[in-house]
């Protein structure tokens, strides 16, 4: 009778135990307490207090990866499928050291019906006797473990919930920033006819354009597109647009000179990473000279009063590919009056239809001819009305920025 009272004493004290052990858990879980100290735990209860003498606990990160083990010698392999996992035979695998390690019983644990950890257990050899406590507690095992395991689920995915809040902040402010770069208005009067549409393939894009009056009287207009895109992209075209302008208000030079400080500003920004194309005019409307350095961008399209259309392909490399820019080739037309620029980046002229066909810079120069002498407005209008028709079904690839530029 007393032999009897002593194991159902026994069974209650561990009754117990894992009661306090569930408890301890949870308390754990619900201070927020780090995944490692989360995994201690579940170590000490099992190894230290159940006697639980070898285990390797498996769960699916991308692949299936050992999150904790105790009682191995070496780095259990990461497995690629889960039918390796034998839970009727128990299995065996190799070790980072060479050896093979073996184990009795692999339990799998599941959320939902789809398993989220697969507890890998065993005694030593040389232990095999009596009640293996892997039997013992198998049922408890399993308990803990999904408790444990679904408990960091939820903590990497609130991680990655507050990660994505903080990443759609940045891109908010991005997208905000980036829309005070571009002009709220610009010209339509007896000198200029100008407009412009932006389209930003994500939230954030990495196209600008611009178009100034300068203190001696000329205009200056431009277009430039950042390889890259996102928050970074952003914030380094920001970087670009407040030193462009801050060159022509205080320190107002040639196009070259200028284009050799915007390659320098590029460079100390991005440190070599990311790149910017770039076209840049002055116009002058009492000569009529229009002045323009071509960095790498694709080539605006000039189209005279006589509908010849000219491309305007001098300048140099892109800036921030090369410390110094070894050769730049400025170019000097003289417009005549209704003269337009059409400016624009290469989610345009590259989009594809679903031929896999790209617009092209022929069909934007047909379509300057066509138009010659409508509005500006009416002209970007029509061109990207094109595009979306030319593309069909087949979505944007990029950003899409134009800028028309009539001189009246």
């Amino acid at each position: 009778m007393s032999i009897e009272r002593t194991r159902k004493r026994k069974r209650l004290a561990l009754k117990d135990y894992k009661l306090d052990a569930l408890l301890e858990i949870t308390h754990t879980i619900n201070s927020n307490a780090a995944v490692t100290d989360l995994l201690a735990l579940y170590r000490r209860i099992l190894e230290d207090e159940l006697g639980i003498e070898k285990l390797v606990l498996y769960a699916h990160q991308g692949n299936w990866q050992a999150i904790q083990q105790f009682g191995v010698e070496g780095d259990p392999p990461d497995i690629e499928d889960q039918e390796q996992f034998h839970v009727d035979t128990g299995m065996s695998f190799s070790l980072s050291r060479g050896q093979t390690e073996s184990f009795d019983i692999v339990i799998p644990v599941k959320n939902n019906e789809i398993p989220i950890a697969f507890v890998l257990v065993g005694d030593r050899e040389e232990d095999k006797r009596g009640t293996s406590p892997v039997i013992k507690h198998m049922k408890f095992i399993q308990t803990i473990t999904n408790v444990v395991l679904v408990a960091i689920q939820n903590k990497r995915l609130a991680e990655e919930n507050l990660r994505q809040v903080r990443v759609n902040k940045e891109l908010e402010l991005a997208a905000e920033m980036q829309s005070m770069l571009v002009p709220a208005q610009l010209p339509r009067d007896e000198h200029y006819d100008v407009s412009a549409i932006y389209k930003p393939h994500q939230q954030v894009g990495g196209d600008y354009y611009d178009f100034m009056e300068l203190p001696d009287g000329k205009v200056m207009f431009c277009m430039a597109d950042v390889s890259g895109k996102g928050v970074s992209a952003a914030f380094l075209m920001a970087n670009f647009q407040a030193y462009l302008m801050a060159i022509f208000k205080y320190r107002p030079s040639g196009l070259q000179e200028v284009v050799h400080h915007l390659n320098n500003r590029v460079m100390d920004s991005a440190m070599g990473e990311k790149y910017i194309t770039l076209f840049i005019a002055t116009f002058d409307p009492e000569t009529r000279k229009l002045n323009y350095v071509n960095c790498g961008h694709n080539p605006p399209v000039l189209i005279h009063p006589n509908k010849q259309v000219d491309q305007l392909t001098l300048g140099s490399i892109g800036l921030g590919m090369f410390e110094d820019i070894p050769r730049i080739q400025e170019g000097v037309l003289t417009l005549d009056p209704g003269s337009t620029v059409i400016c624009y980046t290469d989610g345009l002229t590259e989009q594809e239809n679903e031929a896999n066909e790209e617009f092209g810079i022929e069909r934007l120069s047909m379509m300057g001819r066509e138009l010659f002498g409508e509005p500006a407005q009416k002209l970007n209008a029509q061109i990207l009305s094109r595009v979306n028709a030319f593309r069909g079904t087949t979505p944007f690839i990029d950003d899409t920025a134009l800028l028309t530029c009539r001189f009246l």
